[in-house]
């Protein structure tokens, strides 16, 4: 118990170092409009009373309506009004204040979960527990910690209120102030009974959300819609997309029922305990033994009171919830960067690239993705890489630029290991297009500039690497040319065709100049034959003097490079140039034998 409170004393300090740093100015007001908001309803309570008694002491006789204004009683209800208008005031000053610190702390707490999903390695990416702690931080995590400061500050401005009601309450009866802690306690129950229910459930509903999310995803995106549409998928989804939901709802209805029951029955103790006091104070009130005035004080005390009370104690049972949800997202911030770099920047010489008996398996695979792969590629050299699907091609593209370490053995740039580079130097020395490149829904020119977010916005590098990847004639064909926005998320947005799209991703491995390793995966399976040879010859020549690696199942291109690495299942089995591997027999010359048949 004493351990579950500092955890939420901690959580408590995070959520409101959250809040101050997000906006110091409407933290602070917040906190003293809390205090003002604690104070006024004792304080229209008590001129209330005294209204009532004005009103039965009164002595005035005349009908004169300026004496009716002028006297103690109207003076009361003037000094009530001025009371009410600032209790008005202060309270919409607050909603102002409290929803701008709600957009606030809403976008500081996105910030810091999105800067830490850009820090985690591939690996934790494809890793299904991670992702589903991302998707929680991301749904739910970054409203509760205003939650939290929000309970806290509707506790301090609920015990302001209590504190002055008990004071006014204190010339009754000492046993009238504990009915009205005990009347509130039933609520506080319910409350904190179901909170961490609550909060388990939101775990184990986050794998059938994200579900969810995935088939809305499917059945709502332009670049599905062909094919959900032609093999008629769209009520197959619809159908797991309800059944899903089913599966959620139910345990939502089980919770929410069991709650309205539990919460009513307890809440019926409450009202009990209200009554009980509401004829004690009645029959006082017939007894003489308080005033009229004194009598309708405390029942509105009692019945504020009450409501205030419960309001804290209930606060406090939505803390406990919003301390698990705090718990979560600091879980996911708190997360190991698996990747460790050193602060190597390369030395003088260029000795090229080195894979020692390098394996990786990926997390909970039963097999090695890649088993012992070992070569040399020197400084300047055009490597191709050839394999059927699956035997690890790309996986060795990823361990070479780092989005995967290995599981074993060493890989080595210019004599250094990648495990000693600095990050940002290490990026540098890379140009690569994968096969699975992204598309921006973004400007053309933007397109191709990611390729280097240095020079993001300058056109003057757009147009020479758009040539060199062949995008540069069909993009000064658009309407806007490089400022045509790309994709149809967005209004006037353009789709082009897979094999544009592909002369796109070449300009933007082309876009880095300076880098020396350019790295492409597949880079033109989407682009006939012809296109193709006139990619590889501008390529060719433009390649001078860097170190090329390329995956393709293409022949045509592949023979042109210096060296060959034939995979297989994730193993190496052949190394040499087209001329050595055709002399071999083995699985190289079989698959450009097959090839050159189906030209012929």
């Amino acid at each position: 118990m004493f351990d579950t409170f500092l955890r939420i004393l901690k959580t408590s300090r995070i959520a409101f170092d959250l809040a101050y740093k997000s906006s110091p100015g409407l933290t602070a007001l917040i906190s003293l409009l809390t205090i003002a908001n604690g104070l006024f309803p004792s304080t229209l309570v008590w001129i209330g009373k005294l209204i009532i008694d004005s009103i039965l002491q009164s002595q005035i006789k005349s009908d004169e309506w300026i004496d009716l204004l002028q006297s103690d009683a109207a003076k009361l209800v003037y000094a009530e009004g001025i009371i009410t208008i600032l209790y008005f005031g202060s309270q919409k000053l607050y909603n102002i204040a409290y929803t701008l610190l709600r957009i606030r702390l809403g976008q500081e707490v996105n910030e810091r979960i999105l800067s830490k999903a850009i820090r985690l390695e591939l690996t934790q990416f494809e890793n299904s527990e991670t992702y589903d702690k991302m998707t929680q931080a991301r749904t739910e995590a970054s409203s509760k910690p205003l939650s939290m400061v929000t309970r806290f500050f509707t506790i301090a401005q609920s015990s302001i209120t209590i504190i002055s009601f008990f004071g006014l309450l204190i010339k009754l009866s000492p046993l009238a102030s504990f009915i009205l802690v005990v009347a509130a306690i039933p609520s506080f129950i319910a409350e904190t009974k179901f909170s961490n229910h609550s909060f388990r459930l939101f775990r184990w509903k986050a794998k059938e959300t994200r579900e969810q999310v995935y088939l809305e995803t499917l059945m709502a995106r332009e670049d599905n819609a062909k094919e959900i549409l032609l093999f008629n998928l769209g009520k197959e989804f619809l159908g797991r997309y309800k059944n899903n939901f089913q599966r959620i709802y139910i345990e939502d209805k089980k919770l929410t029922i069991y709650k309205g029951i539990f919460s009513f029955l307890l809440g019926l103790l409450s009202q009990f305990a209200f009554y009980g006091s509401y004829i004690w104070i009645v029959c006082l009130a017939l007894l003489h033994k308080i005033s009229l005035g004194e009598m309708t004080m405390y029942l509105v005390i009692f019945r504020q009171g009450q409501n205030t009370f419960s309001n804290a104690l209930s606060a406090f049972g939505g803390i406990y919830e919003d301390h698990l949800y705090i718990e979560n997202l600091m879980e996911f911030l708190e997360l190991a960067i698996l990747k460790q770099y050193g602060n190597q920047k390369g030395n003088h010489q260029r000795l090229g690239i080195v894979f020692e008996s390098v394996s990786f398996q990926y997390p909970g695979a039963k097999e090695p993705s890649l088993s012992d792969v070992s070569f040399e590629l020197k400084p300047e050299e055009k490597l191709a890489i050839v394999g059927e699907n699956g035997s690890g091609k790309t996986t060795l593209i990823k361990l070479l630029t780092r989005l995967y370490s290995p599981t074993s053995g060493k890989i080595y740039l210019d004599g250094i290991d990648l495990e000693n580079w600095d990050e940002e130097t290490l990026r540098r020395r890379f140009g690569v297009i994968f096969q699975n490149f992204v598309q921006y829904q973004f400007k053309v020119g933007e397109n191709i500039g990611m390729g280097d977010v240095q020079k993001i916005q300058s056109e003057e590098e757009w147009i020479p690497a758009a040539k060199l990847g062949m995008a540069h004639d069909f993009v000064t064909r658009l309407e806007q040319g490089y400022s045509t926005r790309l994709g149809k998320w967005f209004q006037d947005g353009r789709e082009l065709s897979g094999g544009q799209w592909q002369k796109i991703a070449l300009a933007r491995a082309f876009m880095r100049t300076s880098a020396d390793i350019l790295i492409l995966d597949e880079p033109t399976s989407a682009i006939d034959a012809e296109a193709e040879m006139k990619v590889f010859e501008h390529f060719r020549e433009h390649t001078q003097g860097k170190t090329v690696i390329l995956i393709s199942h293409r022949f045509s291109t592949v023979r042109m490079a210096d060296q060959i690495l034939v995979l297989e299942q994730g193993k190496k089995t052949e190394w040499g140039s087209h001329d050595e591997l055709l002399l071999n027999k083995g699985k190289y010359e079989k698959l450009f034998r097959l090839q050159q048949a189906g030209y012929q």
